[in-house]
């Protein structure tokens, strides 16, 4: 019987756009996406669906690909489907602004996923570019009452089980689990696949599932904030130049030695 994976996967601001690009609205709180540069999927959730589908090549899957936020921009957000994936569920609502706090992300997923029904794996990436807290998947397996595995770099699926092999700083860890459970994954994984021409029509004609808070039965109370954003902003750098001159370049090694120990550097 083939598996039921889910993917999750998130829409965020690209992290290769020029530094000078980047900009906070610092009295709203957030990160304002150029109108020029479009956003992206995750890197690393471009790895859990590039996981989920090498076990979809291997012994046949439904992959799902399930994503929450306020809006979407609906060409970067198919990329799963033009790469394999079967299905799109976006979980879109005004009231899905806040993704600074992960336990509304968590629950909102939560909610979705109940929705969806059965499923056999979870496969997200092991943290989102945008603030970086690798706490969402966790939370999501905690809500759901799932083992998690994490930080895979190779995902293999048999006999009832999920086996995932680690990348460690001293090697590779192996370890295993019964079905269903959740596992991120990293970029160890591999490249993910580029969308072929075909995957890339195919994708044009499917159209995603779009689900508001209320269709996954969620109200106000449900979506209240566990932390408080004080202060979004872009630190400020100093730089000061001195230039060291002596009689020579002797001298000038000199002095710039001295200088060095006053200031504790050598």
């Amino acid at each position: 019987m083939p598996l039921n994976i889910i993917v999750l996967a998130k829409q965020v601001t690209d992290p290769e756009m020029p530094r000078s690009a980047f900009q906070v609205d610092r009295q709203n709180k957030r990160i304002v996406t150029p109108a020029n540069i479009p956003p992206v999927v995750n890197g690393f959730d471009e790895n859990a669906v590039e996981a989920a589908l090498r076990l979809k090549d291997a012994q046949g899957a439904s992959v799902t690909v399930v994503s929450m936020g306020q809006s979407f921009a609906l060409d970067v957000m198919k990329k799963p489907l033009s790469m394999g994936a079967d299905t799109l569920i976006l979980l879109q609502d005004p009231a899905f602004a806040n993704t600074a706090d992960s336990s509304i992300t968590a629950r909102v997923l939560v909610a979705a996923i109940k929705k969806i029904g059965p499923f056999d794996l979870i496969i997200a990436g092991r943290q989102a570019s945008d603030w970086d807290n690798a706490q969402v998947p966790l939370m999501v397996a905690e809500h759901l009452g799932l083992p998690s595995l994490t930080i895979a770099k190779k995902v293999d699926v048999g006999d009832g089980k999920v086996s995932v092999e680690r990348q460690m700083p001293e090697g590779v860890e192996i370890v295993e689990s019964a079905l269903p459970a959740l596992v991120t994954v990293s970029n160890e994984l591999g490249q993910p696949r580029y969308p072929t021409l075909r995957g890339i029509m195919a994708a044009t004609r499917k159209q995603p599932t779009i689900w508001s808070a209320a269709d996954i039965g969620l109200n106000p109370a449900d979506l209240q904030p566990h932390l408080e954003l004080v202060d979004v902003y872009v630190p400020t750098v100093k730089k000061e130049v001195e230039i060291i001159k002596g009689q020579d370049d002797a001298d000038t090694g000199r002095l710039l030695a001295l200088k060095l120990r006053e200031a504790k550097l050598i």
